[in-house]
Parts: structure tokens; sequence; C-alpha cells
């Protein structure tokens, strides 16, 4: 560890001894870990081993936000679920108290996974990380999809409510009363829609890029719903990394294809052109979202807020039918 540590709360240290994950009765220490507005997430060391504590927070660090602490049970039954359906594709999880919301899982070093976002962001933009992307996302919905058994287990939609449709597109809504309606027929759409089981927060600060392939952190928001909303979140990130990332802009261009090309021979459970209408539809919507929404990308600048509400709010209006369409919409807005 390269900061100083110290003692772990007593809650967090009872609950991984009484899981057999520390070796003696001595106060651990540990180093919490920034960059998440929804968790406290502590990274402790176990004998010669690591590992990563995390416990919701009941209000989110992002204005006045709240959301159930229940989340936490369902990100635990994501990481077991998943774990199973495709290994390697999430952290294997230590255990899990759905009482006192917390879960612990495996510790994966950053040198040998570092965290996608900050690879886009320091230029090194390959897309066959967006290909692993696209391959494993549809893989896990395609394999839940053959599993409508699942749905019970997450039948968490005033969940992802909470976490999902309200900061993102009914608080945008209320802030663009002239797209209110649009928006809120994406919503209904999307909240009615089960079909798979979701993620709900594929953003590249989520993703660790393996050597065996991208790893999906931070299922909080899991769901049995609509595998468009997925694609279109992550896809969402690539068109606001087009517009930040300006001499870059060919290596994103070929990311975005390359996740959706890889996604595609996975989807088993509807047609294809069902699923890409909507997450076209999706798209203008989550990009408004990230500047007007309650989670605005903390990267943006007013020019680029300019331009995002420029395009996002004639697409909400006449949706596209295709990402790949409305891609090539923002690259021409943008040239």
């Amino acid at each position: 560890m390269m900061q100083a540590t110290r003692a772990v709360p007593a809650e967090l240290a009872d609950f991984l001894r009484r899981n057999g994950l520390l070796p003696g009765p001595g106060a651990p220490e540990g180093l919490p870990l920034t960059g998440g507005v929804s968790s406290e997430i502590w990274l402790v060391r176990s004998g010669e081993a690591e590992l990563v504590v995390k416990q919701p927070l009941e209000e989110l660090k992002v204005g006045d936000w709240h959301a159930p602490l229940t989340r936490s049970r369902y990100e635990a039954e994501w990481l077991r679920v998943v774990g199973d359906l495709v290994p390697g594709a999430c952290p294997r999880i230590l255990a899990s108290d759905p009482q006192e919301n917390l879960l612990a899982m495996e510790y994966l070093e950053p040198e040998d996974y570092p965290v996608w976002k900050s690879e886009l962001f320091a230029g090194r933009i390959d897309p066959d990380v967006a290909t692993g992307v696209g391959d494993r996302l549809g893989r896990i919905h395609r394999m839940s999809a053959a599993r409508p058994d699942l749905a019970q287990d997450f039948d968490t939609s005033d969940l992802f409510a909470a976490l999902r449709i309200q900061p993102y597109l009914e608080h945008t809504g209320a802030r663009h009363p002239e797209l209110a309606p649009a928006l809120e027929r994406i919503a209904a759409r999307t909240l009615s829609t089960r079909l798979a089981l979701v993620h709900g927060d594929v953003s590249p600060k989520n993703i660790l890029v393996g050597p065996d392939g991208p790893v999906f952190l931070d299922a909080e928001c899991a769901w049995w719903g609509d595998p468009a909303f997925d694609l279109a979140f992550c896809l969402n990130h690539l068109l606001l990394k087009y517009l930040v990332l300006d001499t870059h802009r060919p290596a994103v261009e070929a990311s975005y294809g390359a996740l959706i090309a890889s996604y595609l021979p996975h989807v088993e459970w509807e047609s294809r052109d069902l699923l890409l209408s909507r997450t076209a539809e999706l798209l203008p919507a989550l990009l408004l979202a990230r500047v007007d929404g309650r989670s605005p990308a903390e990267y943006l600048t007013p020019a680029h807020h300019d331009a995002v509400r420029a395009f996002a709010t004639p697409n909400i209006h006449t949706p596209l039918r295709d990402p790949r369409t409305v891609f090539s919409a923002w690259k021409d807005a943008l040239s």
C-alpha cells in the first residue's frame, strides 16, 4: 500500500472476522479507497493477502441523492451469479452480510488491472479493450437471459429507478420541461422491459483492464431489466470521451464500433434491431443527463455542455434507430 494505513472500523473488522477473513484478534490495518460516490470502500490487509470491503451510503456524495442500502445485497448476488456465468468477468466475492449491507471481495492490483477510464484519459486507447468489454457484456446478457429464474432474484425496479431513472432521466426532464414527455416515455419503456440481468453502471470507471479481459465492478444497480440500458450507458461514455479527447478521436471511434461489433453476436433473446433501437433512443437522453442530470460528468467544460445540449435535444425529440448512426451524427456535429 502506498499511503499510510489506519485501523479499520470495528464493524468492518467484526464482519471480516466472523467470515474467517482475518487471521487473528488484532485490529486490522486498512486504507480508505476514494473515487466512488455511493459507498465507503476499504482496502484491508489480511495476513499476506489484501481484500476489499464495501458498505453502501444511504446518501450519495452527489447533492441530495438517497438510495436504499439494500442495493448491497443485490450487488453481492450479481457478483455470485456473474462469477458463475462468466468466470473472470468480476471480482471473486469472499463474503457478504445482507443485514449489515457489507460485502468483501478480492483485491485486484492496479498494476495488473488498471481502470479503463484512467487508461482512456492517459491516451492509451486500445480498441481491443472495447472489443473485450462488448464481448463480456454481451455474454453476461445472453447467458442470464437464458435463466428466467433470475428475474425474481433481481426484482429491483424500485432500486433501479432510484439509482438510474430518477437521477438521470427524470431529473434531466425537470431541467428541460420541453423534453420531459419524451424522457418519461424512455423511462417507462426502460422500466417495463424485462429481459436479462443488467449491471446498470457499465462505465469505464467501473471496468478494469485485466490480463485476461475486462473485469466489471460496482454492480449496485443490478436489475432484471433492459440490456439496452447497459449497452447505451457504456457507449454514452465513449461519446463523451470522443468530445473531450479530441486528439484521440480515431481511437475512440474505433473503440465505439468495436464494442458494438463484439456485443451484437450475443443478442439471441430478441431482435437485434429492437435492441439497437432502444439503445439509440437512450443515448441522447443519457448524454444530456451527464450534463444536466443529478450526476454530471466532472471533466466536461461549459463549452462541452453546450455541445451536448445542442446535439441531444433534437435527437431526444426525434430519435435515431441505431447507435452507430448516433455516433455518425455526433461526429458530424463536432466536426
